[in-house]
């Protein structure tokens, strides 16, 4: 009788635990996407005691010229109907704001602050930083845990970055990443609290048909065109193609676009976190502040080369794929460039310069200025693993010498600066490097 009554013990359990484990697993999530309002614009009203929402301020470096690109206006320029990355000449002339220079550093620090705000509620595990000034967040465990709803528990971080830095938040809560992310881009703008919610079903009725497609987020010009070929303009439109159709347009892409078409987003915040990326390269590229000649750029691209290859050796990594874009100024001439594997790999600079002012010398068009250089370097692999094939030509010796000053001078660099140390080519008129070894992501810190 006791066995009995044990076993049917057991039995109870495992079944009331098979109920719990699949209501776990089957419990409808929430996420949020938080984004800082003008962020950058936002930092520089509060750093000056001013009330973003009331204050006229532009963030643009005026060295740049007039036509240079407003990295963020207020929320008040907004309300004016300026865009937010407007050029400065674009401003109406009757409009009076304060010009405050780019600070990188100061932007990456707010930043810090508020994701360590975010960290004193929800863990690290279930954050995705997306950018500098927002995040996705996976609030389903904090629900229970806050007894809150998931429009409580946003207002609540909000609030909490708000009261402690002066910079106010938007919101969008889905119940997919995807839907969180649309929620937060169109969504917020229509709702006076501009928090923003998406389930499938609200997302099926209030944005199947919206338009412009690109406002849905990872839809671009780019595929907007194409789409517009077979007559879709919305995201009902993609439901209805024929999925070969989309297939054959956009290749893998297309399961993307088929997801987001219904609303619907299997990757979690965790599926991000456990991501391993299979790129295999390196790039640069750099938009000049003015109009290059010929031999003007080609000695910038060198200093780019430089700045890479030592990346490359910091990484340990060699390569034996470079890659090289040029961009006119003004669309006179439509971009150049191309593409070369070498016969072994290397991180040596005197072979990979050599290899890229051979490609400039091919491919670059003379007496067309010159306003953008893109450079990569491909099919990377890392140095200590590497089988690195014999090249009769190459100077072993002389690379592992290189090889050995290149880490001196990462060394060095590390403790006094990326201008401690310089080549010759830095020191020409028109190249760039020093400048921008004191700039952060292109910008003054």
């Amino acid at each position: 009788m006791l066995g009995v009554t044990l076993w049917y013990g057991i039995i109870s359990f495992a079944f009331l635990w098979a109920i719990i484990y699949t209501d776990f697993e089957m419990a409808e999530r929430f996420y949020l996407c938080i984004d800082l309002k003008s962020f950058f614009a936002s930092v520089e009203a509060v750093d000056r005691g001013l009330d973003p929402f009331t204050t006229n301020l532009v963030v643009a470096d005026p060295s740049r010229g007039s036509g240079s690109v407003c990295l963020a206006i207020t929320p008040a320029m907004k309300e004016l109907g300026i865009r937010n990355r407007c050029r400065v000449f674009e401003i109406p002339k009757n409009v009076e704001y304060i010009t405050a220079v780019p600070r990188m550093k100061k932007y990456m620090e707010v930043s810090a602050q508020i994701y360590s705000i975010y960290l004193r509620y929800i863990s690290a595990e279930d954050i995705h930083v997306y950018s500098i000034d927002e995040c996705f967040i996976d609030a389903t465990p904090y629900l229970k845990l806050y007894k809150k709803t998931p429009k409580e528990l946003a207002i609540m971080l909000m609030d909490a970055v708000l009261a402690e830095t002066g910079i106010c938040a938007t919101a969008g809560i889905g119940t997919n990443l995807f839907l969180a992310k649309v929620a937060l881009d169109i969504t917020a703008k229509k709702v006076p609290d501009h928090i923003g919610y998406l389930d499938q079903d609200l997302f099926r009725k209030h944005l199947w048909h919206h338009k412009p497609l690109t406002d849905v987020w990872n839809i671009g010009n780019g595929i907007a065109k194409r789409l517009e070929k077979y007559g879709v303009h919305d995201l009902h439109g993609i439901t209805e193609m024929p999925e070969e159709v989309l297939y054959k347009e956009f290749g893998t892409n297309a399961e993307y676009l088929i997801d987001h078409a219904h609303g619907v987003e299997p990757c979690t915040i965790a599926d991000i976190h456990n991501y391993q990326s299979k790129s295999h390269s390196l790039s640069n590229s750099q938009i000049l502040f003015e109009d290059y000649a010929y031999d003007d750029a080609l000695i910038v691209m060198q200093e780019m080369v430089d700045n890479l290859v030592l990346e490359l050796v910091e990484k340990n990594l060699v390569a034996n794929e470079l890659s090289l874009g040029i961009g006119y100024s003004k669309d006179v001439h439509r971009p150049t460039g191309g593409s070369r594997k070498l016969p072994a790999h290397t991180s040596s600079y005197k072979s990979l310069v050599r290899e890229f002012i051979r490609l400039y010398q091919e491919t670059t068009v003379k007496g067309v200025p010159i306003r953008k250089l893109s450079i990569g370097l491909g099919n990377l692999m890392d140095a200590d693993t590497v089988h690195l094939q014999l090249d009769l030509f190459a100077d072993t010796a002389a690379e592992e010498r290189e090889n050995k000053l290149q880490h001196a001078l990462l060394d060095i660099k590390g403790k006094f600066g990326k201008n401690s140390v310089l080549r010759g080519i830095n020191f020409y008129e028109k190249s760039t490097g020093k400048k921008r070894n004191t700039l952060v992501g292109g910008h003054n810190g």
